[in-house]
């Protein structure tokens, strides 16, 4: 017993000295090599119209969670209009515990870089993602499968570094 508070200093600084150094933007996720999971959401600018998985396969795309109250998605979405109009990147927008008035304001202030939008109010989707919070970019390939995850803001940096080598990985094994 005499031992057993060095033994817990000891456990406790192994585990915070695990964790320096990291990259928080470089969370590992669940779904790397995995569809997309199952989904059942409503199209944003097309109430009624549901949307799924299949909006996935055809094409190599990213999946840019977002909101109006994330200060960070407000950072990144010139590049992400970059991206779309300039770069010809296809952007799908899931719009995440958001109420509808407030992305319409948000899109219509800064731009709608997004070919569809995913609209979950309630998180569902994005939980089923691993989603922490926005905004949050996922390159998913042709068939529908993730093969990567970004935590934090797009800009022009990690697009070149990061976003461009998997997407052109993914249009390769597609």
């Amino acid at each position: 017993m005499l031992f057993m508070p060095l033994v817990v200093a000891l456990v406790v600084g192994i585990l915070l000295a695990s964790g320096i150094g990291k990259d928080p933007s470089e969370l590992e996720s669940a779904l790397i090599g995995k569809p997309v999971p199952e989904f059942n959401l409503e199209n944003l600018r097309e109430p009624g119209e549901m949307l799924d998985q299949s909006l996935f396969r055809g094409d190599v795309s990213l999946l840019n969670v977002w909101a109006e109250w994330c200060p960070a998605c407000w950072d990144e979405h010139e590049d992400l209009m970059w991206l779309a109009n300039e770069k010809g990147i296809r952007i799908i927008g899931l719009n995440y515990k958001d109420q509808k008035e407030n992305a319409f304001r948000f899109l219509g202030r800064l731009g709608d870089p997004y070919q569809t939008i995913i609209f979950d109010p309630r998180g569902t989707l994005g939980f089923d993602l691993g989603v922490y919070g926005a905004p949050e970019t996922f390159v998913i390939d042709a068939q529908g499968v993730v093969r990567y995850r970004h935590v934090g803001v797009v800009n022009e940096r990690v697009w070149e570094e990061i976003l461009l080598p998997v997407i052109n990985q993914a249009k390769g094994n597609s």
